[in-house]
């Protein structure tokens, strides 16, 4: 059986990966318990189960194609916000199982605020990829965001202390990425709100 220090950092990298892409998560969760490399809990063992699996795979293409149209995405994602988080400490709560209920709790918390730092992210990262002229640029990301959460859980799995290592490397490069970003966004509207101003007092001289 794990140990609770490798329950908890398998709950942190795999609710992580969550707000990157939940149905890819179940999706690789489920094969790796048919395939026999990971024991479900019980409380999330029907995600073991095929038709659990398929319907999983089905919401998987339909992100697939839904995540990579400029625009659209902001507004897929934001909706998935109500999902994605509460599903990250759900499997955090439950991947924890086999401990007392303390450590599940705190388990849900830490997994609930990695799922909600990946989801942040990945929010503020295409809000400044959209407005890129590139329309590749938008795939491009997406598809990264797909390997990550697959690559993540499986490696997880098998590694959990170096994934949660990774993990927190990532939120840490993520919170001066968002920032980075947010002060990028802040100096392009304070420069096109400064063009408004000017070209209406033209105008109204």
């Amino acid at each position: 059986m794990p140990s609770t220090e490798e329950l908890l950092a398998l709950a942190i990298a795999v609710a992580f990966a969550a707000g990157l892409n939940l149905s890819a998560v179940l999706v690789t969760l489920g094969l790796l318990s048919q395939a026999g490399i990971l024991v479900l809990p019980g409380p999330i063992a029907v995600i073991g189960e095929w038709w659990v699996i398929a319907i999983s795979a089905m919401l998987f293409v339909l992100e697939f194609f839904a995540d990579k149209v400029p625009a659209f995405d902001l507004v897929w994602n934001a909706l998935l916000t109500l999902i994605r988080v509460p599903a990250g400490a759900l499997l955090a709560f439950a991947a924890t199982d086999a401990l007392g209920t303390g450590a599940q709790l705190a388990a849900a918390a830490a997994g609930g605020a990695a799922t909600l730092a990946a989801h942040g992210t990945k929010l503020t990262v295409r809000s400044s990829v959209t407005a890129s002229p590139v329309p590749f640029s938008n795939v491009g990301v997406s598809l990264a965001e797909d390997v990550a959460a697959i690559g993540l859980t499986w490696f997880a799995v098998e590694h959990p202390y170096i994934a949660a290592g990774i993990v927190l490397a990532l939120i840490a490069a993520a919170i001066i990425l968002v920032r980075m970003i947010i002060g990028a966004l802040r100096m392009v509207f304070r420069g096109a709100s400064r063009q408004w101003a000017a070209r209406a007092a033209d105008d109204g001289g």
